[in-house]
């Protein structure tokens, strides 16, 4: 539940700072006092849309911050999405932040890091569930009906096995597709795919061939160069320079020399040692270079061949990748793609059986699925017909309407018809009304005025009451288009619903804000020449001032209405107690 909401610099909100506790809350003023700034902050707070213009005029930002206690009943979701963003501090309270920018840049923090504003949507979708004036229009849409009745009727498991069998069948037919589609391209595709195999497998190409093949050209280009470096060396090593010796004669005098010294002198022989392998090692540098220059080539032919071989390969790449083992790895995919065209009717035929037994296995989930919802669909009706009784519709009807769509192309069903179906089943659930008798059951989108929807909505709240886990809801102006008679009925029910559920509301019926267990006032007021909104905590007195004002001029008469309003509520929930 909702414990603490600030806000600052939102709207005509300088600063607000509200502490909430269990129960039904009830915000009361006039229009336009800034009640549904309140809600707005609150909706920008839980990850909805916040503008620049909802910045104060003169300040710079915008901030939003609400504290949560969480319920046992959303702590393990909240703290599997707060887990795996290493935002999780402490498992019972979490606190949501909205930073609104006169740049245009928006921040989104939970417990004090920065989210996306997406992750924030996700858990305040756990924490507040908001009825505003186009809230209340959600039962306008059909296609939220369905979700409606699967709430009372409790279809979770079974939903969720038949959407593992749905996700099943649509990976099934994703394969068949792409096999189709290669079936009707596959002369084509065999023709192509045989040439890029038979090139690629024709070129006999090397891992590291590209290599060496480079550094044979570029011996092979430079062959006269090699060849005059190398016995230029080979001279000096073995002839030496005109009236010079060559190194290794003159390194032999030079060992006879030291060899003398180490007869003389035998502290010396080391020097005479390392001159002696030096000159191994120059004696074998001499015969490894002459092997080497004997080995030059002068092969301009053998050069055509190497650059030849080095232009198919750059060839090759164009085609098929960047290196030898992009062209190798493209031919074995190549091999295992004509492979599937070569098979692809035993493939096809393999597909084809297991869509058929996924069809059939998803008709029996959905047609559980579909039992269930029926079997639930006059409970449902029968509780929203008591709950509009006692909303003074007592002349209301209300009927779950659930059939289905013909599709040859469908599930499967034990009759005999194939349906349409998708992700939720084959079932399409639509509420039908009657307001007024003699009229038939017609859609209710096409009947309801705005204050029979708003009684529709509470009537089905307090219906799906032990089914929905939301802790907080919020009710902008439910009594929009209902009296004052009927306003006591629905804050019955809100109290009744803030049992179970912390519920707050915007009211203008005082018979409605008398049964708030929270009271609040909103109201404008002047500082400086500046317009901002205060709210004041309402009890006692005060309590019932506002409640006669809200009947009319305060006067005798008016606070004498206010006590009965407040003696009818006192003895109402005491009974319910």
């Amino acid at each position: 539940m909702l414990t603490e909401l600030r806000i600052e610099n939102f709207a005509i909100i300088q600063k607000l700072h509200l502490d909430f506790e269990k129960g039904l809350v009830i915000f009361t003023g006039e229009t336009g006092a800034g009640k549904s700034i309140i809600m707005d902050a609150l909706e920008a707070v839980l990850g909805g849309r916040a503008e620049t213009t909802a910045i104060r005029t003169g300040a710079e930002r915008a901030q939003v911050e609400a504290t949560f206690r969480l319920d046992p009943a959303i702590q393990e979701p909240i703290h599997t999405l707060l887990q795996a963003e290493d935002l999780l501090d402490d498992p019972d309270y979490i606190i949501l932040a909205r930073e609104i920018r006169r740049e245009g840049r928006n921040t989104a923090r939970i417990n004090g890091r920065t989210v996306t504003a997406a992750l924030q949507r996700e858990v305040g979708a756990y924490l507040v569930d908001i009825h505003g004036q186009s809230e209340h229009l959600s039962l306008l849409h059909v296609r939220n009906h369905l979700r409606l009745l699967d709430s009372f009727a409790g279809t979770g498991p079974s939903l969720e096995q038949y959407q593992a069998v749905y996700q099943h069948l649509q990976e099934v037919r994703r394969d068949l597709q792409h096999l189709r589609e290669m079936e009707h391209d596959a002369a084509r595709r065999v023709d192509m795919l045989t040439f890029q195999i038979q090139e690629i497998e024709t070129a006999q190409l090397q891992p590291d061939e590209e290599t060496t093949l480079r550094q044979d050209r570029t011996r092979l280009a430079n062959a006269e160069s090699l060849a005059k470096h190398s016995q230029q060396a080979l001279t000096l090593l073995e002839e030496g320079a005109p009236e010079v010796g060559g190194v290794n004669d003159l390194l032999g005098e030079v060992s006879q020399a030291l060899h003398n010294l180490a007869r003389i002198d035998a502290t010396t022989e080391l020097l005479y040692e390392r001159l002696e392998t030096s000159l191994t090692a120059l004696q074998e540098l001499a015969l490894d270079l002459r092997n080497y220059a004997e080995n030059i080539e002068f092969n301009p032919r053998l050069l055509d061949q190497v650059e030849e071989r080095i232009d198919l390969i750059n060839n090759l790449k164009r085609k098929y990748g960047d290196s030898i083992e992009a062209i190798l790895a493209f031919g074995d995919k190549a091999r295992k793609d004509l492979d599937s065209i070569t098979h692809a009717e035993d493939r096809l035929a393999e597909l084809e059986t297991q869509e058929a037994e996924l069809l059939r296995a998803l008709a029996e989930h959905g047609q559980a699925l579909s039992q269930q919802r029926t079997q639930t669909a006059g409970e449902l009706g029968r509780w929203v017909e008591v709950e509009l009784a006692e909303l003074q519709m007592s002349k209301a009807r209300f009927q779950v309407n659930i059939d289905s769509r013909p599709d040859q192309a469908g599930l499967p069903l034990e009759d005999g018809r194939r349906v349409a179906f998708d992700a939720t089943g084959y079932d399409r659930v639509e509420f039908l009304v009657e307001t007024n008798p003699g009229e038939g059951l017609k859609s209710l989108v096409k009947i309801a005025s705005g204050g029979e929807t708003s009684r529709l909505m509470l009537a089905l709240k307090n219906v799906l009451a032990q089914a929905d886990h939301i802790p907080t809801l919020v009710f902008d102006e439910i009594d929009q288009g209902i009296g004052g008679r009927v306003g006591m009925v629905v804050g019955e029910k809100l109290w009744h619903l803030s049992r179970q559920h912390q519920v707050m509301c915007i009211t203008h019926l005082p018979q409605l804000a008398a049964y708030g267990d929270q009271h609040y006032r909103v109201a404008k007021a002047l500082q400086d020449g500046r317009t901002h909104v205060e709210v004041l905590p309402l009890v006692a007195e005060k309590r019932r001032d506002e409640l006669a004002q809200m009947l009319g001029p305060v006067s005798e008469g008016t606070l004498q209405s206010a006590d009965e309003i407040l003696q009818i509520v006192q003895e109402r929930t005491a009974k319910i107690n």
